[in-house]
């Protein structure tokens, strides 16, 4: 499998499905919308969505499953976008550019910027409590229960309110994981696990799939610790260095950088291993875990 074409493919799925769910920006609450839409549809790599979709993928074939957990992909998409909004805004990060494009403050003002996010965030909870089919109610249920753990005081949320207070003081590394498994690790974590959980996953397929989401997702925070120290401002689509001119902690700044890039290989390969009993069609999550190395912005 070709993973590059693999993830254009799943990722014009999401695109599609995202347009058919999400909210057209016309009637009264049109410019309100509209905010919404520009940074939900300002690109993007769509990680979340695609992992949803490669996990569902990993324990079944039943394509209204499948169709399930690209539903559920798509509102992760809308909280991830949201969180997104709220970062980059002037009581946070204080960005001006995001994925290449001004952020959402730069162009509807603070408080639409702000609304926008909150419109997005309560969304996605529309779609996960919609009516589904293919799924029994109570996994309905536990999966929007792990959405808003993942995305609330012990999750991400949590782990933005951590970072923000340690901004320009020093703590010990204990402490940084806390961050990276909050305010990173647990959406990614909750992507895999309710793919899982929308294909039908047995109880040992779900542990299995659990460690693979932990690892990446600690994965994905490391390399974003590696982009920001060594990548520029035009590649990462966003402001490079900032984590730097901000004072936060990063694992660059307590390992160095060859050995962060070390930490981050051997937290792939933990993810790998998580999938050592599955079969082909988990190959896309082996490769998506490569990927998330590999990747430059």
């Amino acid at each position: 499998m070709e993973i590059k074409q693999y993830l254009s493919d799943k990722k014009q799925l999401v695109e599609d499905k995202l347009d058919s769910l999400m909210l057209a920006a016309d009637g009264p609450f049109s410019h309100h919308i509209e905010a919404m839409r520009y940074s939900l549809f300002a690109g993007g790599k769509r990680v979340r969505p695609i992992l949803c979709r490669a996990s569902a993928e990993a324990v079944t074939s039943d394509p209204s499953l499948l169709d399930e957990a690209l539903i559920v992909g798509c509102a992760l998409e809308c909280i991830h976008t949201y969180s997104l909004i709220h970062d980059d805004l002037p009581a946070m990060d204080d960005d001006q550019l995001r994925r290449g494009k001004p952020t959402n403050h730069m162009l509807h003002g603070e408080a639409g910027a702000i609304l926008a996010g909150d419109g997005l965030l309560t969304f996605a909870f529309e779609l996960l409590a919609r009516p589904a089919t293919a799924i029994s109610t109570a996994t309905q249920v536990n999966i929007i229960r792990l959405v808003a753990e993942a995305a609330g005081p012990l999750g991400m949320v949590g782990g933005q309110a951590l970072d923000i207070a340690g901004e320009n003081s020093s703590y010990p590394f204990e402490h940084l994981q806390t961050i990276h498994r909050s305010k990173t690790g647990a959406l990614i974590r909750c992507a895999v696990q309710t793919g899982a959980l929308a294909g039908g996953a047995s109880n040992e397929q779900m542990q299995q799939l659990t460690s693979y989401g932990e690892a990446i997702g600690l994965a994905f925070q490391i390399v974003d610790d590696l982009l920001d120290a060594t990548s520029t401002t035009e590649a990462l689509g966003k402001s490079a260095g900032s984590d730097q001119i901000r004072g936060k902690v990063t694992y660059p700044a307590f390992f160095g950088i060859e050995e962060t890039k070390n930490l981050a290989r051997k937290a792939i390969e933990q993810a790998t291993q998580s999938l050592t009993n599955f079969d082909a069609p988990a190959a896309p999550l082996v490769q998506l875990a490569e990927y998330i190395y590999a990747r430059t912005y």
